[in-house]
């Protein structure tokens, strides 16, 4: 007895509708994507301010070094601490800056590394470094206030956006 050829019922065609309708209702991977951008970020601030307060709390600890310990070391640690402070602070601007504009800015990141610098310099410079590592230190400087220059020079210039953003504002006030 010959077979007949095989016909899609009308179940399969519900189905396969079902199918695409179940599809459809799958949050958007964009809006997966900024739901963990934002939990990342929260996490990351959140780290970076403990951080910044544990930091504060140390170098408030260390103030004690003024009276046990030699005048300039106890102050040579206390600047090197509120300066590497203040890298974390660049850290966290450059990290808000992301949350509300949805990009990295080159000059934040470019600030925070020369922060790191010159207090790299300023330790270097209190612990009697040779001079090969401040010409190297200079020259890194030197490179990173040129990146700077020319990335606040020939910066985008921000274009009112006609669609809607999904961007993560954090406000302190």
């Amino acid at each position: 007895m010959p077979r007949e050829p095989y016909h899609h019922s009308d179940t399969s065609g519900r189905r396969w509708f079902q199918r695409a309708r179940a599809l459809a209702t799958l949050p958007d991977m964009m809006q997966v994507w900024d739901a963990a951008i934002r939990f990342t970020l929260s996490l990351l601030i959140i780290t970076i301010l403990i951080g910044l307060v544990g930091g504060v709390l140390k170098t408030f600890l260390d103030l004690r070094l003024l009276l046990s310990a030699d005048l300039e070391v106890a102050l040579r640690h206390i600047i090197v601490d509120a300066l590497t402070l203040l890298a974390v602070v660049e850290v966290l601007k450059t990290t808000l800056t992301y949350c509300t504009d949805g990009r990295v800015r080159v000059t934040f990141i470019v600030d925070t590394v020369l922060v790191v610098m010159l207090t790299e310099i300023i330790s270097r410079w209190f612990s009697g470094g040779e001079w090969q590592q401040f010409e190297v230190l200079g020259g890194i400087l030197i490179t990173l206030g040129a990146i700077r220059v020319v990335a606040v020079r020939y910066s985008p210039v921000s274009v009112p956006s006609t669609h809607p953003t999904n961007q993560m504002v954090f406000s302190f006030s």
